[in-house]
């Protein structure tokens, strides 16, 4: 079950405007990206209802991936409201991505 959703220059900001989305960075000729790419799609399960996973090719959405600086892949970002919030590089072990989608939801959870 494919739980995320595709983004590109076009609809990006309509994408991460309402509440929490993660956004996966990625290209199809980069090795880490197809390794956490089972992660990703853990996280959007796990996650669903708490926030939106989506998915950015950089090659072919170059404009979105020059503004956010997403040079080195994977770049794993977190938006609030279309505004971003932190951002994290390269192939990790899903715990990694859970305690800092877990840092900013409990965070949240305090304001």
């Amino acid at each position: 079950m494919n739980n995320t959703q595709e983004l590109n220059d076009a609809n990006f900001a309509a994408g991460i405007a309402e509440g929490y989305t993660l956004v996966d960075f990625w290209a199809p000729w980069c090795a880490p990206c197809r390794f956490i790419a089972p992660i990703v799609q853990e996280l959007a399960e796990e996650y669903q209802g708490r926030i939106s996973v989506a998915k950015l090719n950089v090659d072919e959405s170059t404009a979105t991936a020059m503004r956010y600086h997403a040079m080195s892949l994977p770049t794993l970002i977190l938006f609030k409201d279309g505004e971003l919030v932190c951002t994290t590089i390269g192939a990790q072990p899903k715990r990694n991505f859970q305690a800092m989608l877990e840092t900013e939801l409990s965070r949240d959870a305090l304001i």
